[in-house]
C-alpha cells in the first residue's frame, strides 16, 4: 500500500483499493486480486506486483503476443535487477533451475500438460478468468500463478509464457531475510512439492563428487587436481544456463555462493512445509495437509 501511494502523484489515473478485512480460507495477496478483480470492468485483466517496473509500450505488446498465438492468459517471467552480492548468487541460479524445469516451450505447446506462469506480470481474459473460477478458485494457494495456469490449461484454455527481457523488469528482495523468507515459502512447491523431488534436485544441483574430491585432496593433491577440473566444468556448464536463460554473464563468478545459497533455502522450505507452516510479510500460512484442515 505505501509503494502505491508513492505511485499515485506519478499516476493520476491511479485507483487504489482497500480491500478490508481477509475472509477465512484466503491467502491475503489472492484476496486482494479477487477485489481487484471483482471491480474491473475491460476484457483483459493485468496482475502485477507493484514493484514492477513495466516498460514503455509493455501492455500493448503483450496484447499483440495474444493476438498471434491465441492465448488466454499471458505470462512474462520478469527481468531481475539484482544489486547485492546474495541477489547475484541465489535469484539467477533459481530462475535457471525454474526455467529446466518449466521450459517455455512445453508451457506453450496446448498438447502438453506443462503449466507455469508468474505472478509479477500475468494478464488474462476476463471470460477465462471467470471459468476457471480467479482467485477464488485458487483462494488458499500459496503460489497462485502456477495454480492459475494450471485451471486455465486445463480447461481448455491456450497460455503464452515466455521472458520479460524489455517489457518487464523486477527487485524482487531488498534484504537477505525477505529474499530468504520469500523463496522458502514457494521453492518447495516450485521443485515439485515432495521429499523425493527435494532429494533430487540436491543430487543434481550439489557437485558432490568435485567436493569430495577436493577435501581428499587435502591428503592426496592428484584428486584435488580432479575436483577442480570437474568444479571449473560445472562453471561452464553453468555459464551455458546464464546465457540462454538472458543473465549476465558476470553471475558465473557467484555460482558457489549460490548452489550454497539454493541447497540451504530448499532445505529449509522443506522442512517448513513439513511442518505445514510457513511465514511472510508478518503472517503465517498453513499448507499442506494443515492448509486442508483449515478448509474443513
Amino acid at each position: 500500500m505505501a509503494i502505491l501511494e508513492k505511485l499515485r502523484p506519478q499516476i493520476p489515473r491511479l485507483r487504489v483499493l482497500d480491500a478490508g478485512p481477509i475472509s477465512p480460507g484466503w491467502i491475503g495477496k489472492n484476496y486482494a486480486a479477487s477485489r481487484g478483480a471483482a471491480q474491473a470492468r475491460l476484457p483483459w485483466l493485468l496482475f502485477t506486483d507493484a514493484d514492477s517496473v513495466h516498460w514503455e509500450g509493455s501492455a500493448a505488446r503483450a496484447l499483440e503476443l495474444v493476438q498471434e498465438s491465441g492465448a488466454a492468459l499471458i505470462s512474462f517471467s520478469p527481468e531481475q535487477v539484482t544489486k547485492t552480492w546474495w541477489e547475484m548468487a541465489l535469484i539467477p541460479y533459481i530462475y535457471c533451475r525454474l526455467a529446466a524445469k518449466f521450459p517455455y516451450d512445453d508451457v506453450n505447446d496446448p498438447n502438453l500438460p506443462a503449466a507455469a506462469a508468474n505472478g509479477q506480470y500475468l494478464m488474462i481474459r476476463r471470460d477465462a478468468y471467470d471459468a476457471i473460477g480467479g482467485h477464488g478458485g485458487v483462494a488458499n494457494e500459496i503460489l497462485e500463478d502456477v495454480a492459475l495456469a494450471r485451471r486455465a490449461k486445463a480447461a481448455g484454455f491456450r497460455l503464452r509464457f515466455s521472458s520479460g527481457k524489455g517489457i518487464v523488469s523486477v527487485r524482487m528482495y531488498r534484504t537477505f531475510r525477505a529474499m530468504w523468507e520469500g523463496w522458502r515459502k514457494n521453492l518447495f512447491l516450485l521443485i515439485g512439492g515432495s521429499s523425493i523431488a527435494v532429494r533430487s534436485e540436491l543430487m543434481t544441483t550439489v557437485p558432490w563428487i568435485p567436493s569430495l574430491l577436493l577435501v581428499a585432496g587435502f591428503w592426496w593433491h592428484l584428486l584435488a587436481l580432479v575436483g577442480f577440473a570437474l568444479l571449473l566444468g560445472r562453471h561452464l556448464a553453468y555459464a551455458a544456463v546464464l546465457a540462454r536463460n538472458q543473465f549476465p554473464m558476470s553471475r558465473i563468478f557467484f555460482y558457489v555462493p549460490a548452489i550454497l545459497l539454493y541447497g540451504g533455502l530448499l532445505v529449509a522450505s522443506y522442512r517448513s512445509h513439513m511442518r505445514g507452516r510457513v511465514e511472510w510479510k508478518g503472517r503465517e500460512y498453513a499448507v499442506g495437509a494443515a492448509a486442508e484442515g483449515e478448509r474443513h
